[in-house]
């Protein structure tokens, strides 16, 4: 379904996707780093980006001027393997990217929703709107940890609700996760979702037709005419 908001790039495969769209936030942060002598780049975590990274994190770019943090966080430890800080931290912030100011998501606080309270807060260090979210999208549906069926999801989606950080606790995925919300997602100058692989592109077809953002939660990101939205995808 055509839509002026949303744009697809495919790809032939999975390293001219990475090279394409490195070079892509490149440009997007260099023109946020002339404008207002900062810029913010939102990731996800997960497999899916580490090419990405990979070709980012070579990138000739200011990154003592550049704010990372990411859309989601389980609620680990950050020296846990299942922890996205430690991914970013391992894979995009080396080298002369390491230079770049990191806010993550998971704090001392006691609970993910005490935790969530003060990611918000440190989210506000980061600069407004984000210039580039790049988002992931499970093969459920889920952006973020905005997961169907979850209890939280209707907060998450409320379109009305103040950009914030949700607790989250998905019945299917493992660990409590703290998640931005969609109006948090929606602060932004653009928006990129990365998937690859038949599967992805076959429920990213299906939430760009009918239905509810509720059975599947990238329909908010996809149906929503306020941000644009790249879509970029490689087998």
């Amino acid at each position: 379904m055509p839509s002026r908001w949303v744009h697809e790039h495919r790809f032939p495969d999975r390293e001219a996707l990475a090279a394409a769209l490195a070079g892509e936030i490149k440009v997007d942060l260099e023109e946020a780093i002339a404008a207002r002598g900062a810029a913010s780049l939102v990731v996800s975590g997960g497999r899916t980006p580490l090419r990405l990274f990979a070709q980012l994190r070579s990138e000739k770019l200011d990154w003592t001027t550049t704010w990372v943090t990411l859309a989601d966080e389980r609620w680990v430890e950050t020296t846990s393997e299942d922890s996205n800080e430690r991914l970013v931290r391992e894979n995009l912030l080396v080298g002369p990217a390491a230079a770049a100011h990191f806010v993550g998501l998971k704090n001392p606080a006691f609970t993910p929703e005490a935790g969530a309270d003060w990611a918000t807060r440190a989210l506000t260090r980061v600069p407004h709107p984000f210039d580039v979210v790049v988002l992931g999208m499970g093969e459920d549906g889920h952006t973020a940890s905005l997961f169907p069926g979850s209890l939280a999801l209707a907060r998450g989606l409320e379109p009305t609700a103040t950009p914030a950080c949700i607790a989250v606790n998905a019945l299917a995925a493992p660990h409590a996760r703290v998640s931005l919300n969609l109006a948090a997602l929606l602060d932004s100058r653009r928006i990129v979702l990365h998937i690859e692989g038949d599967a992805k592109w076959a429920v990213y077809q299906r939430a760009r037709g009918q239905g509810t953002a509720a059975e599947l939660p990238v329909r908010a990101i996809l149906q929503q005419k306020e941000i644009p939205v790249d879509v970029y995808w490689a087998p």
